[in-house]
């Protein structure tokens, strides 16, 4: 048996075996090894896209700070709206109040309207006999002679 061990064919079979052996290694630590470059690629392309995110997120920060301020300012400015609608209601009481009581004076507006055209109507006959009056005494100035023989008031 030493002497098939230690023949020409054994040991060659056995390198060509060990050959193979080895290229199979080889070719399986190939494939690993590629395995691990893409591996690296898609880490070092991850590394990048959390660095995006970081930036994305800090200008977010930023965004939801300004957002919170502007709510802020949107709670103030509704605070005093209601506020302000608060005082156009108290407004709106008062100025029904105002317009209950013009409609009560328009009312005796509305009935002292005739006692009024009454009064308008008295004045106007006594502007009509004042006017006639103050023909009469202008005629008479104009024209004494005829108003002291009978073109006058008096008949003498």
């Amino acid at each position: 048996m030493y002497r098939r061990v230690n023949s020409g064919g054994f040991i060659g079979a056995m390198t060509l075996g060990i050959v193979i052996v080895m290229a199979i290694f080889t070719w399986v630590m190939y494939g690993m090894a590629k395995q691990v470059f893409i591996l690296t690629d898609v880490m070092l392309e991850l590394n990048g896209s959390f660095k995006s995110m970081v930036v994305d997120m800090n200008q977010m920060s930023g965004n939801m700070l300004a957002m919170r301020d502007a709510i802020v300012h949107m709670d103030g400015t509704m605070n005093k709206l209601l506020v302000d609608m608060d005082e156009m209601n108290a407004s709106m009481s008062v100025m029904t109040g105002d317009m209950s009581a013009m409609s009560t004076d328009m009312g005796h507006m509305t009935q002292a309207m005739g006692t009024m055209n009454h009064s308008m109507q008295a004045m106007t006959v006594n502007i009509g006999r004042m006017t006639a009056d103050v023909g009469r005494a202008s005629q008479a100035f104009s024209n004494p002679m005829s108003y002291m023989f009978g073109g006058g008031p008096f008949p003498f």
